[in-house]
């Protein structure tokens, strides 16, 4: 552990000093690209920093963020390495730039490719501010999400469990469900451990009042009868007229003519001509006595 340790330092350490060795050089170059676009000694001075400091801040940006912020952070780090060497290149190309007693110079002979170069030059500073405030503002307001731990056999034991059917599951079988039983013990002649001491006496408390309950006066139910609301429509009267037991008769041979015996029952008749159940009933001896004697007068004419 300690090795593993000491190994990270070591690269650490290895990685400050490349990069420190690194800033050496490109430093020298900015400065002097500083001083060929009019800035003053302190100004070029500071110029590296500008740029190669802002790359390093990005980079530290890239290893705290994560999504879209770390993306950004990355084009930011892109391009000002991008801006670091094309003005490396062009301070290797011009030799009047490596001299320190010139103060202003050209950064290429085509016209379009110096104004290029100047704009480059001077748009550094200014993209240094702006992307380097947003870079930490948004590593203030970054809040790494939590990440529950997992145990080296969670996948194993999950995916377990989801092929584990449900046949496969122990059923839990009740215990048996003992009766509660008191054993009492046996009496014991304690006469003698009685105390001989007298006992404290207790005061009396005396009852609390209890208030009277008031009886209050409740109106007697009337026994008048009380008057109809309102007399029955006209509709809701039966307009059939009463029938006749001849006609109930009537309608009841009829209703029955292909029923069998069995079917002629005092509930059917009343369900077939709306009659009430005594009716029925009377209707259905009489129909029944009919087909007896119908019955009988037929045997006796195909006996004789």
């Amino acid at each position: 552990m300690n090795l593993h340790r000491k190994g990270r330092a070591a690269l650490v350490l290895a990685l400050v000093a490349v990069v420190g060795m690194a800033f050496r050089v490109s430093w020298n170059a900015l400065r002097d690209i500083a001083s060929a676009v009019g800035a003053d000694d302190t100004a070029a001075t500071l110029y590296p920093f500008v740029v190669d400091g802002l790359m390093a801040l990005a980079l530290i940006a890239t290893l705290v963020l994560a999504d879209r912020d770390r993306t950004f952070a990355l084009r930011v780090l892109g391009a000002y390495t991008v801006a670091s060497l094309v003005l490396n290149y062009v301070h290797g190309l011009v030799p009047e730039l490596h001299g320190r007693t010139v103060d202003w110079s050209r950064l290429a002979d085509w016209d379009p490719a110096n104004w290029a170069l100047v704009l480059l030059a001077t748009s550094l500073p200014v993209g240094s501010i702006y992307f380097g405030s947003d870079l930490v503002a948004k590593v203030l307001h970054h809040r790494p999400a939590s990440i529950p731990p997992v145990s080296a056999n969670a996948g194993e034991s999950t995916e377990t469990d989801t092929k584990r059917s449900t046949a496969d599951l122990p059923v839990s079988t009740p215990e048996p469900i003992t009766p509660n039983v008191t054993v009492l013990p046996r009496p014991v002649a304690v006469g003698f451990l009685k105390s001989t001491l007298p006992a404290k006496p207790v005061p009396s408390i005396a009852p609390a009042p209890v208030a009277p309950i008031e009886r209050r006066a409740v109106a007697a139910e009337s026994t008048r009868p009380r008057r109809a609301t309102g007399r029955v429509p006209a509709v809701a009267k039966s307009t059939r007229p009463k029938r006749t037991p001849e006609q109930l008769l009537a309608e009841a041979r009829k209703a029955t003519d292909g029923w069998p015996d069995a079917k002629v029952t005092g509930e059917g008749i009343r369900r077939a001509i709306h009659t009430s159940p005594a009716n029925a009933r009377s209707l259905r001896d009489t129909i029944l006595a009919e087909r007896a004697a119908a019955t009988a007068a037929s045997a006796e004419a195909v006996a004789s």
